[in-house]
């Protein structure tokens, strides 16, 4: 499975954006998909996940009532829209898969076994 990203930026403060990530290649049945992002210097770092089915969303405490992640099966991709973008969001956006469709921890890097390359994003004050 190949994820490519797609839709970072530079934006300002209080703007918004809106990330894509398709998957291809062999996909049996659609897993979990998420949204990781990683600043200068920072470690990679959860933001939010997306059930296989879409019925369940999990997001990280600092993007909470901003960003909202969202799918679609039948085009097999994840979509991050980001409102009221602060500076402190500035990072590499990273999208990953997992094979499952619930996990047990979704801000676990370790529980998804495939990554994109990443989109930069760039929130200026």
């Amino acid at each position: 499975v190949q994820l490519q990203a797609s839709g970072g930026g530079l934006v300002k403060a209080g703007g918004s954006l809106r990330l894509s990530c398709v998957a291809s290649g062999r996909i049996v049945s659609p897993g979990v998909m998420g949204w990781f992002r990683q600043a200068p210097g920072e470690e990679r770092e959860f933001v939010t996940a997306i059930s296989g089915t879409g019925g369940s969303t999990y997001d990280a405490d600092p993007v909470k009532g901003r960003f909202t992640i969202s799918r679609d099966n039948v085009k097999n991709a994840v979509y991050l829209q980001m409102n009221s973008l602060k500076p402190e969001d500035t990072a590499v956006y990273y999208c990953a898969a997992a094979v499952r469709r619930h996990l047990r921890d979704y801000s676990n890097l370790a529980e998804y076994g495939y990554w994109g390359r990443g989109t930069l994003v760039t929130v200026s004050s």
